[in-house]
């Protein structure tokens, strides 16, 4: 199946050819493990699985890493305004409590990469089909690229660190075709520091905490840390390499100009891809102004955690997307309806051929899955619903026995009852059992014979 992928680097659809034949290397960018992913952040992982689902479904093995970024990402840096704000990990610290030291700030990250992990399970994401090293695992790699730099010309000291000097690097700017002097006009840098407004810290320098340097004590710089960890995990030049559309301009840029400085290969990656955001009621998510959702907020409104995957997918991972809680909710209901009416589907259809055909056009298509989802609708067979759900990641079998299966014996009879009143035409008696069944939290669906009953998707785990 030929892959086709919208690539950042080059603004347009290409042919996805992997550097080795039968084999991806393929790197997301991680969470920052100060505290929780809101949903916006885990919509990011979902996407990757598809991306990594559609690539072994055309035959190709994948070796695919997430980082955990444990120190040294500013408040700033997605905003790009680099090397400016708090550090992220500091303030979870502060926020809970601890004391300023690295071994508590460890502990904080492990803590939440712990419930990340969690969270990815939740939404049918295999954590053992993935590598997520901590960035502070690799200090000595990171130190070693710095110096790298440093002895091609490409790094210069400061009082406040070491940075890497952008007009060194010819190229700098060119993912996402990015608008240099509109960013150096933006960026809030010291002018007395750096050389130019672009430039960014690889090395910050820090009297209190960090790690022994060839500069003193201090901290790698949130962009060498991706850096240094492919190079070491995936090799000097990768296949794709994913994150949101946030890290176009400044920090996937840094990665870029860092890496290939250091190396001499280029193209770092040959494929970049982006996601879109997701907004809340049309608004920016936010921790501050109540649009900060969590995976803890979906389970609170009975929303089960493939609902929310399954109505990630009705959106183009390049176009934004508005969360309301309706829109899941009706979501959810399309959802338990396939998977209420698997179990009496035939094994093969007609039209299985049409089907399956055309979810692999558009799956190869830059992961069309609004497409894809469409087809899933009018999929008639068992084999086409589950060819399409390999990709999908919505288990959809396994969910269809689970809902039926565990219902209570109390549950049972009082649907045999409502069974015997509804064969006596006794509508009164038969609306009042419905009732009280639902009140329970099982949906009856009545046929023409009997009815059938089934647990609500919400509680099953």
């Amino acid at each position: 199946m030929e892959i086709n992928l919208h690539n950042t680097l080059t603004n347009k659809k290409e042919k996805f050819e992997s550097l080795e034949k039968g084999a991806v290397k393929m790197y997301n960018c991680g969470p920052t493990v100060y505290g929780r992913q809101h949903i916006g952040n885990l919509s990011m992982f979902v996407f990757a699985d598809i991306l990594r689902r559609t690539l072994e479904y055309s035959g190709l093995k994948v070796k695919q890493v997430i980082n955990f970024t444990d120190f040294g990402h500013l408040s700033g840096d997605n905003d790009g305004q680099a090397d400016e704000g708090e550090d992220r990990m500091s303030k979870g610290l502060k926020r809970e409590g601890f004391a300023l030291t690295l071994e508590n700030m460890r502990k904080l990250a492990e803590k939440y990469a712990n419930i990340f992990l969690s969270d990815l399970k939740l939404l049918n994401i295999d954590p053992e089909k993935i590598i997520f090293p901590y960035a502070s695992d690799y200090i000595e790699e990171q130190i070693n690229l710095i110096k790298i730099l440093e002895e091609k010309g490409f790094a210069y000291s400061g009082e406040q660190g070491v940075y890497f000097d952008t007009k060194k690097f010819p190229n700098y700017g060119k993912l996402g075709n990015i608008n240099l002097e509109g960013l150096e006009e933006g960026a809030r840098v010291s002018k007395t520091e750096k050389r130019n407004p672009t430039d960014f810290i690889l090395w910050k320098s820090d009297k209190k905490l960090g790690w022994e340097s060839p500069w003193g004590l201090g901290f790698p710089g949130w962009h060498i840390e991706c850096s240094a960890m492919i190079i070491k995990i995936l090799g000097e030049q990768i296949d794709i390499h994913t994150g949101g559309i946030e890290h176009i301009g400044v920090h996937h840029n840094n990665e870029i100009a860092q890496s290939e400085a250091a190396t001499g290969t280029s193209p770092f990656s040959k494929f970049w891809l982006h996601r879109e955001h997701i907004k809340i009621d049309d608004m920016k998510i936010s921790k501050s102004e109540g649009t900060a959702f969590y995976m803890d907020d979906l389970l609170k409104h009975k929303i089960h955690p493939l609902s929310f995957r399954y109505w990630l997918l009705t959106s183009h991972y390049k176009t934004p997307a508005n969360f309301t809680w309706e829109g899941v909710l009706g979501a959810q209901n399309a959802y338990e309806k396939i998977l209420s009416s698997f179990k009496e589907l035939p094994e093969e259809s007609g039209n299985d051929g049409e089907i399956v055909s055309g979810f692999e056009e558009a799956i190869s298509d830059d992961l069309n899955t609004p497409k894809v989802m469409a087809l899933l609708q009018d999929a008639k067979s068992k084999y086409a619903i589950s060819k399409i759900d390999s990709v999908l990641g919505l288990k959809i079998e396994t969910l269809s026995k689970e809902i039926f299966e565990n219902i209570p014996d109390e549950i049972l009879e009082l649907k045999k009852e409502r069974d015997d009143a509804r064969s006596r035409k006794d509508w009164q008696r038969s609306d009042e059992l419905r009732v009280e069944i639902e009140k329970e939290g099982y949906i009856l669906e009545d046929k023409i014979e009997s009815g059938t009953i089934r647990r609500v998707l919400a509680s099953i785990n």
